[in-house]
């Protein structure tokens, strides 16, 4: 009796130090860890996305207002475009400096290669912000957002090239929708438009958007292969890094401009002859700086997290806010030309979406696949 009681209280005993195990808690833990890490990844790009289409819709907009009410210098609506980098620098002293990658062993790059990368990127930057301000200054919102889609094109033809795309039908089609959707701008021929400005201007804001929007694609491309090439890092540092230190280039290269062109000199009387004053001068500068600033943030985190051309697509999504908006505040009139512009890039747009679509499935389907080869595998070795 007293050794049954005894055999009885040992595997009660076992039990218990197999029910307190760690091993338990943690496949527990290992199980949600997945599930955990999954919604703090679409936390984040929900982030990203929002302060990527509030930034460039609130930019475009300011940008447009700096023109109408009397701003005339190209270089200075290029320069707020990026000199706002400084409200990023409170991120940059809270970010931890060590990095995962410390741990890992990779190697960091050398002072040479990091500085080689931010000058490369700080000049596509100012290059395409003189090309996208170029444009907005010639042409409506709703024209120049509307071109606008065209990058989407880009950025799928550099990322087959750079991040290794392929280029489905779908893919292809959506190409050759949004490229239309540029060209019927062209040839539209828009009487308040030709009011606000000659034919040339015209002509000229829709190849300098066209030519942004074409370098800005090859920037956003450019940069996710840095990042897996170069920089090789995870964390939230690397996207302030690359955001402040591009931008600190970008705007040396633009303040040097300004003083080249000779703009500097009549930048005093811009601001005395601003149509709201004073005061709603510098607020629409300020406020066009922390809005661009805030698009490159959500920008370059949607290439991190991402890919850069999913970055692209959120841009593009966001494009048809700022004319809708200016039909509102800068009373733009649609013509049946952007109409036919817009439809063709939604057309463009979903044919894209749609291959993305096919994509996931097609990669759901492999992992479950390959999730009960491994099941049978080890159901065999079992037996």
């Amino acid at each position: 009796m007293e050794e049954a009681q005894e055999q009885s209280s040992i595997i009660k005993g076992s039990e218990a130090k197999e029910m307190m195990s760690p091993g338990i808690f943690q496949g527990d833990l290992q199980s949600d860890a997945p599930c955990l890490r999954q919604y703090t990844w679409w936390l984040q790009v929900a982030i990203y996305t929002i302060l990527t289409l509030a930034g460039q819709t609130v930019g475009v907009l300011l940008g447009r207002l700096y023109f109408d009410k009397g701003g005339n210098s190209e270089w200075m609506a290029t320069l707020v475009q990026n000199i706002g980098f400084p409200v990023l620098l409170p991120f940059l002293l809270s970010s931890p400096s060590k990095t995962r990658n410390q741990e890992t062993g990779i190697v960091r790059p050398s002072f040479v290669v990091l500085a080689s990368t931010y000058t490369f990127l700080g000049l596509c930057l100012a290059g395409e912000s003189l090309l996208y301000s170029l444009g907005l200054k010639y042409l409506p919102v709703s024209t120049f957002s509307l071109i606008n889609t065209s990058q989407l094109a880009f950025n799928a033809l550099f990322a087959y090239f750079l991040n290794s795309q392929k280029l489905t039908p779908f893919i292809i089609n959506s190409l050759v929708l949004l490229t239309l959707s540029s060209v019927v701008l062209v040839i539209q021929d828009d009487s308040e438009d030709s009011n606000k400005t000659s034919n040339n201007k015209y002509t000229a804001g829709v190849i300098c958007t066209i030519a942004a929007s074409a370098l800005y694609s090859f920037m956003l491309s450019a940069t996710q292969l840095i990042i897996q090439k170069i920089l090789k890092k995870e964390t939230f540092r690397l996207i302030i890094d690359l955001t402040i230190y591009k931008s600190l280039v970008a705007t040396v290269a633009i303040t040097i401009g300004i003083f080249v062109s000779g703009q500097w000199k009549s930048l005093k009387s811009e601001m005395e002859e601003f149509k709201l004053g004073k005061v709603s001068y510098i607020m629409t500068l300020l406020w066009t700086a922390v809005s661009w600033q805030v698009f490159d943030l959500g920008c370059n985190g949607l290439i991190f997290k991402v890919s850069s051309l999913f970055s692209n697509v959120i841009s593009v999504v966001g494009l048809p806010v700022a004319p809708v908006l200016a039909v509102v505040f800068f009373h733009d009139k649609v013509t049946g030309a952007k109409v036919l512009s817009l439809l063709l890039a939604l057309w463009g747009f979903i044919s894209y979406v749609y291959q993305q679509y096919l994509d996931d499935m097609k990669a759901k389907a492999d992992r479950d696949s390959t999730s009960n080869e491994v099941v049978e595998a080890s159901s065999v070795g079992i037996k």
